[in-house]
């Protein structure tokens, strides 16, 4: 296992990251965190925010810990901030927070109230995703990334429909009207926006009653939330937005029914929000040599060619949950109203 020791490297990272994000000399930088944070990633943005001359606090919050109810993971929603109004009132009068908190802030509740700012400072947050220094040093933000995830954000919003389909047997229609599109790169300079690292993706949270088909985990497909490459193929039957069948033999199909099941609520069931990968650095075969408490999988969500659909909360739907499932498939066709931009997992070029 490698150690997280404060290497010279990753210092070097986290200043590329602040930098891209135009972090400058006198702004003021947050660098948020809870207990149960990776210490070295938070000494890491401490330390970089210090070599660009930039004033940092260090902000730490008991992580929360549910009771009577499933275990919680991949939610992009952090717990920690329990809606404190000194601690939401510290990160909005900042010029930049780096988020160092397990889930990220992502879908938390308090994350427009930071955003909006406080009449002077108006901040952007850029969530550090909770993985080993060595994933976060080979997927830095670079201007190509940026540049194709722009295109294909400005593709996806232009569009009405996006289909996907697989020689395994994935049939999705999903209506883009009434989406909420964006993108990420992993770096911003934006005021009032949120970005993430690693980055590298194009993402759509559809409006109610937007999607319908079937999506097939095919072997080597991937459920991060358990951390598990699929090994015997699942077949999901998506009616109005919500998973209404798992058919399919064997460990991997039942761990999914009964995570799904053990949260009792519909909504657990419905589309969080649905995507694709443009992360040419990323890998497909990562999460193979990382141990499960040394990986968060942001890598596997980004990696180039890969179609991302997710179910559990979706603000723009009006659904709220707990529960919450990435899966990342391999060999997809992703199609916006008929024009290919992904073929059988490959990135079409402009």
């Amino acid at each position: 296992m490698l150690q997280e020791r404060t290497e010279p490297a990753w210092i070097d990272a986290f200043e590329t990251v602040l930098r891209r994000c135009a972090v400058q000399t006198g702004d003021t930088v947050a660098i948020l965190g809870e207990s149960q944070s990776r210490p070295v990633l938070m000494e890491l943005a401490r330390l970089a925010a210090a070599r660009l001359g930039a004033r940092s606090f260090t902000l730490t919050l008991p992580s929360v810990f549910s009771t009577g109810e499933p275990v919680s993971r991949s939610t992009g929603a952090s717990p920690a901030l329990q809606q404190l109004a000194p601690v939401i009132a510290a990160l909005s009068g900042c010029t930049l927070v780096v988020d160092c908190t397990v889930e990220g802030l992502m879908h938390a509740p308090e994350l427009p109230a930071i955003l909006k700012g406080n009449g002077f400072t108006q901040p952007r947050v850029v969530y550090v995703s909770n993985e080993h220094p060595e994933a976060l040093v080979r997927l830095l933000p670079d201007d190509a990334t940026e540049a194709r995830v722009k295109d294909h954000v400005k593709r996806v919003r232009g569009a009405q429909a996006l289909r996907v389909s697989s020689a395994a047997g994935t049939d999705l229609t999903i209506s883009l009207q009434g989406a909420v599109v964006g993108g990420n790169w992993g770096s911003t300079t934006r005021a009032g926006t949120l970005t993430h690292w690693p980055g590298g993706m194009v993402l759509a949270f559809p409006a109610a009653g937007s999607v319908h088909g079937t999506l097939v985990l095919a072997e080597g497909d991937v459920n991060l939330t358990f951390k598990r490459y699929i090994e015997r193929a699942i077949t999901m039957t998506i009616e109005n937005d919500h998973v209404t069948r798992i058919d399919g033999s064997g460990v991997d199909a039942e761990l999914l029914r009964s995570h799904y099941a053990a949260w009792n609520e519909k909504e657990a069931y419905a589309v969080s929000h649905i995507g694709y990968g443009l992360n040419e650095a990323a890998r497909w075969d990562s999460m193979a040599l990382y141990d499960k408490r040394d990986f968060n999988g942001t890598e596997l969500r980004a990696f180039a060619g890969n179609f991302l659909y997710s179910t559990g909360a979706n603000e723009v739907a009006g659904r709220h949950t707990r529960g919450h499932f990435d899966f990342p498939l391999r060999g997809c066709t992703v199609a916006l109203d008929g024009s290919v931009v992904v073929d059988a997992g490959r990135v079409v070029a402009a």
